[in-house]
């Protein structure tokens, strides 16, 4: 379980087939704009959600902002509230859809209920070429 605090992020948008290559594009882009390097903390979410029919569904990509303000360019700035979660860790692209099943099928057999706040996806170990080496913790909102 853990409590994440309110922030404020970065916001970069993609949408089509495959969406979060569209929205990582954006926010690595606008991360060397504007000369932004270091470790940084990074959350993805779908938005929308794909529906039956359509290949198509979006993808968003948060960069926590911290203190200091600079320029947005072709991102958004974004309050996020925070909120509690269970969280669970996960290696590679393709071990994400059964990680989520198991949190969701952890809480219907706890005392949690489900939480009206974002889900999310935190990434690390992005910049490895192979997506089988990305690691992921991933919130599912509780209270």
């Amino acid at each position: 379980m853990v409590k994440l605090e309110a922030m404020d992020v970065y916001a970069a948008h993609g949408f089509g087939p495959e969406p979060e290559g569209l929205a990582w594009q954006a926010m690595t882009d606008w991360m060397k704009k504007n000369n932004v390097s270091g470790p940084q903390r990074f959350f993805g979410f779908n938005n929308p959600n794909p529906t039956v029919g359509s290949p198509n569904y979006g993808y968003e990509v948060w960069m926590a902002a911290g203190e200091s303000t600079l320029p947005e360019g072709d991102l958004e700035r974004k309050h996020f509230d925070g909120g509690l979660y269970a969280v669970a860790h996960c290696k590679g692209v393709e071990a994400i859809p059964g990680v989520w099943r198991e949190l969701v099928a952890w809480r219907e057999n706890s005392p949690y209920k489900s939480a009206s706040h974002q889900w999310l996806e935190e990434h690390f170990n992005t910049n490895a070429a192979d997506v089988s080496e990305w690691e992921f913790d991933l919130y599912m909102p509780v209270k």
